[in-house]
């Protein structure tokens, strides 16, 4: 094998490194150890593959992994583009339903307010509907009991002035007076018309 490198023990024997004989081992020390990317022989070498290596990860990364990677990133802007539009939408649906609430709200209210004048209206005019039957029922009855206590008193001045009639003729005659009917009733008469 060209490249192995063989070794002798201390009494000298040849020595066989990187293709290489060595007579001596004191003359391994001048061999050049060491790492073999050092090595200024393989350096065009390494500069080929060098070149080869980063052309073929170019050409993959151009032609595979960088289209997908764009075809990956475009995809999500349009989706997250998508997701803010159906949220505007959504934003202004929000806005146009909470203008319509409101404007029901108002419309409910403006009509309650409505209901309850009308219902106050209507109340009104059925109290002062009743309290004006009320009182024209309460002026007939005080018509009525004026009536009666001016019969009652009618009759209770004709009741006096019989009583006192009856009383006067009744003196009159206790006290062995004598006097006619008719005398004592418009004596009688007199004094109570005043």
């Amino acid at each position: 094998m060209a490249n192995e490198t063989h070794g002798t023990d201390a009494a000298g024997e040849a020595v066989v490194l990187h293709g290489q004989t060595v007579e001596h081992p004191t003359e391994l020390q001048h061999v050049e150890a060491g790492m073999p990317q050092l090595d200024f022989t393989t350096y065009a070498n390494q500069i080929f593959w060098l070149i080869l290596a980063l052309a073929a990860i170019y050409w993959i990364l151009s032609k595979i992994a960088l289209p997908r990677i764009a075809m990956i990133l475009a995809e999500r802007r349009g989706t997250i583009s998508n997701d803010i539009a159906a949220a505007e939408e959504l934003k202004a649906q929000a806005v146009e339903a909470e203008k319509a609430y409101q404007k029901a709200l108002a419309d409910a209210k403006a009509e309650s307010a409505r209901i309850v004048a009308e219902a106050k209206a209507e109340i009104k005019a059925e109290l002062d509907a009743a309290i004006a039957t009320a009182d024209a029922e309460i002026a007939a009855k005080a018509a009525e009991s004026e009536k009666a206590i001016a019969e009652i008193r009618a009759g209770a001045m004709e009741s006096v002035e019989a009583v006192a009639k009856d009383t006067a003729a009744a003196v009159v005659a206790a006290l062995g007076i004598s006097a006619d009917q008719a005398a004592i009733d418009a004596a009688v008469d007199t004094r109570v018309k005043g």
